[in-house]
């Protein structure tokens, strides 16, 4: 009888050494005798346990981490290949508190299947949702999402529904479904979970998004540094075909959907749809002026749906379970799940899938256990480098998109950096005009020249050079650069820069924060 472990193919559990824990366990197996099937799951998302060894027992899986080539050895002289006690045991997987806590709906698959199993997939309730989608009319489809409450996942949180529905409405011989994977903020990674860990959602609800909309052809833009997503992309895109879920003819629905893998070159902005249409297109990563919006003229020149990685594969549970299922999970007008990631100086990193209302505080100190160092908590960056810094007086706010805007926040893609009591946040809020400088497209001038002279605003005002008049100037500035700039490249810099003048103002030598301060 064989033994069936998994170890993680996923790109953070590479990093700290799967592929050597994988060979060792292989060879030791070998060497002792014992039938071994190994399945390279995807991560689980509890990164500081990487690599994590899990081993099906009667039971159910019991898992090993953080797991090491040297510990190899030990593990089986404990009887690990059968569930045995050592010190790296951590219980059964679904018993990990990190993990039990979680309401796992986009993430249900993560770390339990083989990412390029369709066989895998279909077990665990793959494509039951395209099949639900394949005996509807395609505006009962739309109608679905749009009872859902999904709103974008990639930071814009406009509903998704609208989105299909202006595609669906507009006549036109050749439309384009766009999934934009080019996740480029600072401490994210789900987006890079689910293509490496679980591909076929993300095809499976780009599929849907097509047949709802008319669209026949797709496309996933990955940003270049993700080899192991591209690769795993490609090969279930090619397995997707071979099955007959895509094609001139899925499912022999009648219905024809295509889908294609394109690399970005590493432009930030090309994270903004229309820019990321222009790279599409062969074309330089530059921000297109709306109207036209993409829907109605989008890729070369067509009808074209644009989700981010998360939108789409929160589609599929959605035609599998319905609408009502999805929406009683939220709170507000912020409804469903959304994986956030927990990175910066914390003590448990990792991916959490709850759903929206869980507090800032919860999520720190439950699920995070606070700082790596030990120190306290000083600031938390939500939303990528573009978000704003949030101080310990708002770590009791709901993760809601409507609770976050109230204080000039932003959820964004639900990436959540962690700073302690030593960061100095005057320094941050000059690396985020940096930042804006060095990525901006240039086309329009508040984010172009906006950025540059925020750089040597900030300088002065470390330096104490008329700090008064310095940080006067720097509000003005913030404010053209959000009421003027093109998109949210510019638009959004201001968010870190007028949050860390404005809750950390000892920082840039402020004793007291102006009255202007939101």
């Amino acid at each position: 009888m064989s033994v069936t472990v998994y170890v993680p193919r996923d790109s953070a559990a590479l990093a700290a050494g799967a592929d050597r824990v994988a060979r060792r366990i292989a060879d030791e197996a070998n060497a002792r005798g014992i039938k071994l099937r190994m399945v390279r799951n995807g991560s689980r998302g509890l990164f500081w346990l990487e690599p994590m060894v899990e081993v099906q027992t009667a039971a159910g899986r019991v898992a090993y981490g953080p797991v090491t080539p040297a510990d190899v050895a030990g593990l089986f002289d404990a009887g690990f290949h059968l569930g045995g006690t050592h010190a790296l045991a951590l219980g059964l997987t679904e018993e990990i508190p990190y993990l039990k806590k979680q309401e796992r709906l986009v993430f249900a698959r993560m770390g339990v299947t083989d990412p390029l199993s369709i066989e895998d997939y279909e077990a665990h309730e793959g494509y039951a949702g395209l099949r639900r989608a394949l005996t509807m009319a395609s505006t009962q489809v739309v109608q679905e999402v749009l009872d859902s409450g999904l709103r974008g996942r990639g930071g814009a949180a406009f509903p998704a529904g609208i989105k299909w529905k202006t595609v669906a409405g507009t006549s036109a011989a050749q439309k384009y479904v766009v999934c934009n994977a080019d996740e480029g903020d600072s401490g994210t990674f789900s987006d890079r979970m689910t293509m490496e860990g679980d591909p076929f959602v993300l095809i499976e609800g780009m599929t849907i998004a097509g047949i709802a909309t008319g669209a026949t052809h797709g496309y996933i833009y990955v940003r270049s540094e993700y080899p192991h997503a591209i690769a795993t992309l490609e090969a279930a895109i090619a397995r997707a075909e071979a099955a007959g879920y895509l094609g001139s003819n899925v499912m022999d629905s009648g219905h024809a959907f295509r889908l294609e893998v394109r690399k970005g070159a590493g432009s930030y902005v090309c994270g903004e749809e229309t820019a990321l249409l222009e790279s599409i297109e062969g074309k330089r990563g530059i921000v297109r002026a709306k109207p036209p919006l993409p829907a109605l003229q989008g890729l070369f020149g067509k009808p074209t749906l644009i989700n981010n990685v998360i939108t789409l594969a929160s589609v599929p549970i959605i035609l599998t379970r319905g609408a009502g299922f999805y929406r009683d999970f939220g709170v507000g007008r912020s409804l469903g799940t959304l994986p956030m990631q927990l990175a910066g100086n914390i003590r448990y990193g990792g991916l959490v899938e709850k759903a929206f209302g869980v507090t800032l505080r919860e999520l720190l100190y439950d699920f995070g256990g606070g700082t790596a160092s030990g120190r306290p908590v000083k600031a938390v960056q939500f939303g990528g480098p573009l978000g704003a810094y949030m101080p310990e007086s708002q770590f009791d706010l709901p993760v809601d998109y409507e609770a976050f805007a109230a204080v000039g926040a932003t959820v964004g893609h639900g990436g959540l950096v962690v700073h302690d009591d030593t960061a100095d946040l005057s320094k941050m809020a000059r690396y985020a005009m940096e930042f804006c400088a060095i990525e901006s497209c240039g086309k329009c001038t508040p984010c172009r020249i906006g950025s540059t002279r925020g750089v040597e605003v900030i300088d002065r005002i470390r330096a104490d050079h008329n700090r008064v008049q310095q940080v006067a100037l720097l509000r003005d500035l913030c404010n053209t650069m959000v009421n003027g700039s093109l998109c949210a490249m510019g638009g959004m810099t201001p968010f870190p820069v007028l949050s860390a003048l404005n809750h950390f103002p000892q920082d840039f030598g402020v004793s007291v924060p102006d009255k202007k301060a939101a």
